[in-house]
């Protein structure tokens, strides 16, 4: 049965330890089931889904400037980050954070969770983990790429970048492009998070900080070994307005559409979270509307239950033809 079931929970007691040792999670006492399910099966799918829902999201957004700067360079080959940009971009500048809301996100507390048992039924639906829900956060990071490419070109072209009147060159587009990615990737899951402690913040803004430190440390070795990322913060981006003038605005640009989607929908369809929520920062605790939310059908197993279907109708055939086999035998010994 525990090898059969997709998480396997072992009681260990007085009957030996052999269903432990076989399980995914052991508990010594039957009442610490509720906790397990209730409070933390809601906190690790919140978790989980949002987690990946999110890598899709920053990767689709990084990778989607590269095919654009390809279209817009003719396809020529040119790069439009440096090397070690592209290489480090989920290493140090964006890994963090989703490690920590892997790890420390709550969207409810456990008092919650106990309180309204209705939130567990958020996994049993598959409510943050649809295909809608999954093309939903693809599409951000389209939308997000978008305006960090096009506003990026559009406001450096023909545009005097320096002080002098010189024009941006494509180490300082690749720079800016940059800068407002690892700001709007971050800032996205700022706005994703729910319960914030101090690993969050510091992962977070610590990260965009060390792409800082990354861009002026690089930047000041040789140019035989950092390329078009020679002195680019020191002399080119750092003195100019207009490179933090470009990076306020397109991240404030990017956030907008996931900024106003979450708005809406919380106003107009909320989720059961979302409701517990509202009702823990209003200090609204036994309001009668978030005990009367409906529990939709289970949509979860439905290859299962299609397969053990099929599994049904094939032995009713089979019984059927052996009930004819059975007729025609009593029928021919008469």
């Amino acid at each position: 049965m525990l090898q059969e079931a997709d998480i396997g929970v072992g009681i260990s007691g007085v009957e030996g330890m052999q269903a432990v040792m076989a399980s995914d999670f052991a508990i010594a006492q039957f009442c610490f089931l509720e906790r397990l399910l209730l409070v933390h099966g809601h906190w690790c799918y919140r978790r989980i889904t949002t987690m990946i829902c999110y890598f899709f999201y920053k990767n689709i957004a990084f990778g989607f400037t590269l095919f654009y700067f390809e279209a817009y360079a003719s396809f020529s080959g040119q790069a439009a980050y440096n090397d070690w940009y592209m290489s480090l971009f989920n290493v140090f500048f964006t890994s963090l954070p989703v490690i920590a809301l892997g790890v420390f996100e709550q969207d409810v507390s456990a008092r919650f969770c106990l309180q309204f048992p209705l939130l567990y039924q958020e996994g049993l639906q598959n409510i943050l983990f649809r295909w809608a829900r999954i093309f939903g956060w693809m599409f951000n990071g389209v939308c997000s790429s978008t305006i960090i490419f096009f506003f990026s070109t559009s406001i450096l072209k023909h545009q005097a970048f320096r002080h002098g009147g010189q024009v941006s060159g494509m180490e300082v587009l690749g720079a800016t492009m940059y800068t407002c990615i690892v700001w709007t990737v971050n800032c996205q899951i700022a706005l994703a998070i729910s319960y914030f402690t101090w690993i969050q913040h510091l992962v977070i803004w610590g990260s965009i900080a060390f792409w800082y430190l990354f861009l002026f440390v690089y930047g000041s070795i040789k140019p035989t070994f950092s390329t078009t990322a020679y002195k680019v913060l020191v002399e080119a981006c750092g003195p100019s307005p207009m490179y933090w003038f470009i990076t306020l605005l397109v991240v404030i640009s990017a956030l907008v559409p996931y900024f106003t989607y979450t708005a809406f929908e919380r106003r107009f369809f909320p989720l059961y979270h979302s409701l517990i929520q509202w009702a823990r920062h209003e200090g609204i605790y036994e309001d009668p509307v978030l005990q009367t939310i409906p529990v939709h059908r289970n949509h979860v197993g439905f290859t299962a239950r299609v397969e053990a279907g099929i599994e049904h109708f094939k032995n009713k055939i089979r019984h059927s033809h052996n009930g004819d086999r059975v007729t025609g035998l009593q029928n021919d010994s008469h």
